[in-house]
């Protein structure tokens, strides 16, 4: 591996845009894979992503911009993945460069639906890559927060600390604070589920229940999900820590965060495929939770929240009663 290893960006949306916006603070030069040539054309001539934290201004000498993500992927050494979960095996199929020797960072909040494995799993298992070249990239931090340089704080965590170290470097900047983490399995289910505990939050703002009711969701949420992340990979970990703790609270009561915005319109009345269709990002929890809950089939860990979401998202049964049932089960 360089001294001064190379980076590609793999995704459009806009957390690959912030990725990409930190990595440009540090390196005079990354690669960024984009589907879409016409969004890369604006780029190029208008210096900002169309699509996507469209104030944020690129040093187009800076970004080696393509639609191939065999391209992309042939350049770097490091890859941080930033594409929706539910999307990501669809863009693996193009591939035809080996990955074998590459570092793969995700930044990917969500379950791979074809496998039921979060992302690492993923690569581990369907691609050979070992534990030592994969990592997570994860919050508590909103992209948008990024495009306004807010001050916001990430945990990168990887098996190899010295793979972390340098992703971490390369994303630290006067608006980005790094730590690193050994919880690769513990950081990335935590991310995936704090969008299913967001949709939650959503729901019920959505039905008309108040901030009071809010606190004991996110109370609840942050022991369910310990509860959970314990039976999935259990090792010593701090549950109130900012890539657990911290993640879940911004995610669910941000007005930035599209899963509680999306639990928000599933309250008011709005059908799963209507809500999809007035939001024109992605909400991963929507996928999230099925895989959660079919994972806790094996794993029956005590999940009242996300068994409640489920119901209303994928057994079409009345956010309002089953808010009711679920508010008996709540302390």
């Amino acid at each position: 591996m360089n001294d001064s290893p190379k980076f590609a960006v793999i995704g459009g949306g806009s957390w690959a845009t912030a990725i990409a916006k930190m990595l440009c603070v540090n390196l005079d030069e990354i690669a960024w894979y984009m589907r879409s040539q016409s969004a890369i054309d604006h780029l190029k001539t208008e210096k900002h992503n169309p699509n996507y934290l469209s104030s944020v201004e690129f040093d187009i000498k800076k970004l080696k911009l393509t639609n191939d993500i065999n391209e992309a992927v042939a350049y770097a050494d490091y890859l941080i993945f930033a594409i929706p979960s539910a999307f990501l095996s669809k863009e693996l199929e193009k591939l035809t460069v080996d990955l074998k020797g590459k570092v793969i960072f995700s930044a990917i909040k969500g379950i791979v639906p074809e496998t039921f494995l979060i992302v690492g799993e993923h690569f581990h298992k369907n691609f050979d890559i070992p534990y030592d070249n994969i990592g997570v990239i994860t919050g508590p931090c909103h992209a948008e927060e990024v495009a306004l340089e807010r001050l916001s704080y990430l945990t990168i965590a990887c098996a190899d600390p010295k793979k972390a170290k340098v992703v971490a470097n390369n994303l630290s900047c006067h608006f980005i604070k790094t730590k690193i983490s050994d919880d690769i399995i513990g950081t990335e289910y935590a991310a995936m589920l704090k969008n299913i505990y967001a949709i939650a939050a959503g729901i019920a703002h959505g039905l008309g229940y108040g901030d009071n009711f809010q606190s004991v969701i996110m109370s609840n949420a942050i022991r369910e999900m310990k509860k959970f992340i314990r039976k999935v990979h259990k090792m010593k970990r701090n549950i109130n820590n900012s890539a657990y703790l911290g993640d879940l609270l911004v995610t669910g009561y941000s007005v930035f965060s599209r899963n509680r915005m999306f639990g928000n319109m599933i309250g008011k009345g709005y059908t799963v495929q209507a809500a999809q269709m007035e939001m024109s990002m992605v909400a991963e929890g929507y996928y999230a939770v099925k895989s959660a809950y079919k994972l806790n089939q094996e794993y029956k860990a005590k999940t009242p929240i996300i068994d409640a979401v489920y119901e209303v998202l994928y057994e079409g049964k009345e956010a309002k009663k089953v808010f009711k049932k679920l508010t008996d089960k709540l302390d």
